[in-house]
């Protein structure tokens, strides 16, 4: 069993931001090179060019392309692509209430640039819309004699961005050479022309998509690859991985590695209610190599230690070990952090257990035992949190926090005959976020008609979970709450990625047991506090 934990650590992305830097000479010696093409984007040769015309142009990069073009010799493959635009991460987060830890690296280009000065040719920006070129150093390391989890430039992705215009662009890569990815986000991305970008003779390096290709392409694209991460997409899961690791875990099996990375995302979806109410996004979740930590989630994704000591790659990149015990375990602990609903089902004190409640849906489903089980949770949390008459977030114990939230869940996949409760929770939670409540009083209050997504008191989140809870399922779950502590009365001050202070007071309660009881609901057929798996 894996004995690390699997933390959610909030770190800062490194920029390092530069625009377009080139002497007027060189855009004009750009431009007058570009006459010999027939297209400004230089794919094809004017009808009646020579070697000669070829040999007076003075910038390299397009002289070079421009001979291979004339030799027939010269591959567009990857070095052109047309780039449409996506759904902002940012804006998807407030859709979904999870936040923004959807990829901002999709728009994969293949193409590998090394330090140095880059010519790229851009085509269909229109009006004020942003497209940026990123490059980001997925093989950054910690400085040597540093420990790498007090690397000074934290767990980041560090990254060079050059703003993008139509025309000549020319770039320098002053710090590292790395993939490429095309920056081109937008409200509104269905409305959006696609772009035409052309690096200029670039290195390529390739992409694997697990819906189109196969498993001698997947082999070719390892076997050929010029820098040493690969990325590749799957319909919910892009990765940007270690060469090495995926020949050595992989190799051969691309297609199946995507497939249980789509399957293990599919079902935090399904759960979700994303399935059930037909807003899957299109969107995919950024899993990539980084060698600080041993597993983690930030802003763009999660990430997995690429080097011993704590190498990960053999848990996540080894197609049969991903969707099995621990591994099955890690990788989902670390998404379920991207998919946590804020506020109303990640109020604080569950930083490490609402994720959990996708870990265990998604292991079991998997045909593993549930961690919960394996740990006997289910007595400690009884004995812990019941028999103590406390607060279940005065339990230190974050799997025993859980265990409330799973019993739900095996209620009404079971004798409760409603496998959609958490499905039409969510749901009901995605739709509290967008209506508007007026102001309330930040601590204690009317619970009711505080401003839910402004409130830091976590007593607030749960009162509505707990109501919410009944509201979506006609059942009155009172006394299942209250043996775990949902109505305990009084003040709690505990850190949880941040310090939070719990402030319940009898009004509250009273208040919510009302509304609760004004609906007039059944109880539960079996003490759901006595289930297990």
């Amino acid at each position: 069993m894996i004995k690390k934990s699997f933390l959610f650590i909030a770190v800062n992305v490194i920029l390092a931001a530069p625009l377009i830097a080139q002497t007027a000479k060189e855009m004009k010696d750009a431009y007058a090179s570009l006459t010999v093409f027939e297209d400004p984007l230089a794919l094809t040769l004017k009808k009646g060019i020579k070697k000669a015309d070829i040999n007076k142009i003075a910038d390299t990069q397009i002289k070079d392309v421009a001979l291979q073009l004339l030799l027939g010799e010269y591959e567009t493959a990857y070095r052109y692509a047309n780039y449409q635009a996506l759904l902002a991460p940012s804006i998807l987060g407030r859709e979904l209430s999870v936040g923004d830890g959807y990829s901002k690296y999709e728009n994969i280009t293949g193409v590998y640039l090394p330090k140095g000065k880059h010519t790229i040719l851009v085509d269909g920006i229109t009006g004020d819309k942003e497209v940026n070129l990123v490059v980001p150093n997925w093989d950054r390391r910690a400085p040597e004699n540093i420990d790498p989890t007090k690397d000074p430039k934290g767990w980041g992705i560090e990254k060079q961005e050059f703003q993008l215009r139509n025309g000549v662009n020319i770039i320098e890569l002053k710090d590292f050479g790395s993939l490429a990815y095309i920056d081109y986000f937008s409200a509104t991305p269905k409305e959006e022309q696609p772009i035409q970008v052309h690096f200029l003779n670039a290195k390529v390096n390739g992409y694997f998509d697990g819906t189109k290709h196969g498993d001698v392409d997947w082999n070719k694209l390892l076997d050929n690859a010029v820098y040493p991460v690969i990325d590749a997409i799957g319909k919910h899961i892009q990765i940007a991985y270690p060469v090495e690791a995926c020949k050595q875990y992989a190799y051969g099996r691309g297609v199946e590695l995507m497939n249980n990375y789509d399957s293990l995302i599919y079902r935090q979806h399904r759960i979700m209610g994303l399935v059930k109410y037909n807003k899957v996004p299109e969107n995919r979740i950024l899993s990539r190599v980084n060698y600080n930590y041993y597993m983690f989630r930030d802003g763009d994704g999660v990430a997995y230690m690429g080097t011993t000591p704590g190498n990960a790659m053999p848990l996540v990149v080894d197609p049969d070990r991903v969707i099995k015990g621990d591994p099955c375990w890690g990788f989902s602990h670390e998404v379920g952090h991207v998919h946590q609903t804020r506020p109303t089902f990640n109020w604080g004190g569950l930083g490490e257990v609402s994720n959990n409640l996708f870990s265990l849906y998604v292991t079991r489903s998997f045909g593993n035992r549930t961690r919960v089980s394996e740990q006997n949770n289910y007595k400690s949390a009884t004995d812990s949190i019941i028999n103590r008459g406390i607060s279940y977030l005065q339990d230190p114990d974050v799997f025993n926090r859980l265990i409330p939230f799973w019993q739900l869940q095996l209620y009404f996949e079971g004798i409760g005959a409603n496998p959609d409760f958490y499905p039409d929770l969510f749901e009901a939670f995605r739709k509290q976020a967008t209506t508007q409540r007026p102001q309330g009083r930040g601590r204690g209050g009317n619970w009711a008609s505080d401003r839910m997504m402004g409130n830091s008191n976590p007593a607030v989140h749960q009162l509505n979970f707990v109501k919410t809870a009944c509201e979506i399922s006609k059942v009155d779950l009172t006394d299942f709450f209250d043996k775990y502590g949902f109505f305990y009365v009084g003040e709690i001050t505990y850190d949880d990625y941040g310090n939070y202070t719990y402030d319940m007071t009898k009004e509250m309660v009273e208040e919510c047991k009302k509304a609760i009881q004004a609906m007039n609901l059944s109880k539960p057929q079996v003490d759901i506090t006595t289930l297990t798996d």
